[in-house]
């Protein structure tokens, strides 16, 4: 079987209750009920990042962008002669090439974090990064499946409810809001706080150091976090890590307490670790629990080395895979999807679980720069479309931004953002019980 079709089929399997026996061929075999057009394209033989051109065709209301095909005449799908559904247009192909993430491993461009940037993306350059495009190709190849089979498709839910979230905290910094945050107060004339921050510091209770504040958070949302703990406190090339001790009994009894509640305590790889197995390795032997999820500090995931990282590793999923600079879809997806081995060609075993939005994001001098009363109305659309393809909305929030000495009005954005998602019937779920329920 094709590797494109292969990997790009498994996922639309985990989508939809389909057929017991699924007919559909990726060429045209002449039996199949659903015949998919395969591109002429030698595109995949080559170590090309980008296609050479973009075509666009509409798809209930939305534009899509096909990347192998040259002309859009035809109807996305038809029935023949003999009753068999052909969909004139590769989907496959296109799917594949956003979902792997393609453009990103044989693509040159890296910021300073060795990240691939969003200004180097397709997603950029053709303003789709809120647009999940890979479940809008899913979404013809089921109407033509129910055409082909003459029954209704059904997507598969959570728990009987229409779309999951997954709140996350990287668990960066539990020790330094008297210095991070106080000495600006102090240089800005504003004694009082700095003192404040500075005695809670000297009675071990930094601001920062506020667990069980993010706790009763979650427990008024009635949901359960995962928290990804960083293992590393040395600096890494004058970037910091962590400013705590991960062996600390203050820090580990931490761990235990949101364990026993039903949290889950997952790896924050250190800055080095996406291309270091040796070092994600001893990484997760130090937080003292059997972890399961990895996502790396600054989301720097390395897109040819850190998945060989991840699989001598044996972690079951990593959640870096969203763009710092902007909220959205960086494959293109709102599910969970494992990756793909571009040196083995072959899907791999590890499990990406999307990063749809990061804190920062929404106001670092680098990125959004977005007010307040801004952000609900840029994330809404967005939103809706996790909703509408019963997808999985994962947000990271930093323990930092529960209070008001880092992020603007961090806390009020944050039970804004989860207030809206529980009204709309969200299921809430930690990251590995969302890779779980989805494989």
């Amino acid at each position: 079987m094709n590797i494109l079709f292969e990997y790009v089929l498994f996922h639309f399997r985990k989508l939809y209750h389909l057929p017991a026996t699924l007919e559909i061929s990726y060429g045209h075999d002449g039996q199949s009920r659903i015949q998919i057009t395969q591109t002429t394209s030698t595109f995949f033989e080559r170590q090309q990042a980008q296609p050479v051109q973009v075509v666009w065709k509409e798809w209930r209301g939305t534009k899509l962008p096909l990347f192998f095909d040259e002309a859009i005449d035809q109807p996305w799908f038809f029935q023949n002669t003999q009753g068999q559904v052909i969909v004139p247009y590769d989907v496959i192909a296109s799917a594949f090439y956003l979902l792997s993430g393609w453009q990103e491993y044989y693509g040159k461009d890296r910021d300073q974090f060795g990240r691939f940037p969003f200004k180097a993306s397709l997603q950029a350059r053709h303003r789709f990064i809120t647009k999940p495009l890979v479940n809008y190709y899913f979404g013809v190849l089921r109407e033509a499946l129910e055409v082909a089979y003459g029954q209704k498709i059904e997507p598969k839910l959570w728990d009987g409810k229409p779309f999951a979230t997954c709140l996350t905290h990287d668990v960066d910094y539990c020790q330094t809001a008297w210095k991070v945050a106080g000495k600006p107060a102090l240089q800005k004339g504003n004694i009082k706080l700095f003192l404040q921050l500075y005695l809670k510091h000297l009675k071990g209770q930094d601001a920062w150091f506020n667990l069980p504040q993010v706790e009763k958070e979650l427990l008024a949302l009635n949901a359960k976090g995962t928290f990804f703990f960083l293992p590393e406190k040395s600096p890494y090339q004058g970037h910091p890590n962590a400013d705590y001790d991960i062996a600390s009994p203050k820090i580990q009894n931490e761990i235990k307490r949101l364990k026993s509640a039903g949290h889950e305590i997952a790896l924050h790889g250190s800055h080095g670790s996406s291309h270091k197995a040796r070092q994600l390795k001893q990484e997760r032997e130090k937080i003292g629990q059997s972890v399961q999820g990895n996502r790396f500090h600054y989301l720097r995931f390395d897109p040819v080395k850190s998945l060989e990282v991840l699989e001598e590793t044996n972690i079951h999923y990593d959640s870096s895979l969203g763009f710092p600079e902007r909220f959205g879809f960086r494959n293109s997806y709102c599910h969970p999807f494992r990756l793909f081995d571009f040196k083995k060609r072959q899907m791999s075993g590890v499990w990406e679980l999307p990063l749809n939005l990061m804190d920062i994001t929404l106001n670092h001098p680098n990125y959004l720069q977005l007010k307040p009363e801004e952000v609900m109305p840029a994330l809404t659309p967005m939103l809706q479309e996790i909703e509408k393809f019963h997808g999985v909305f994962t947000l990271l929030w930093h323990n930092e931004n529960f209070t008001p000495y880092a992020l603007p009005q961090g806390l009020e954005l944050f039970r804004e953002i989860t207030q809206y998602v529980q009204k709309r019937g969200s299921q809430f779920l930690t990251a590995q019980q969302a890779v779980t329920l989805h494989s």
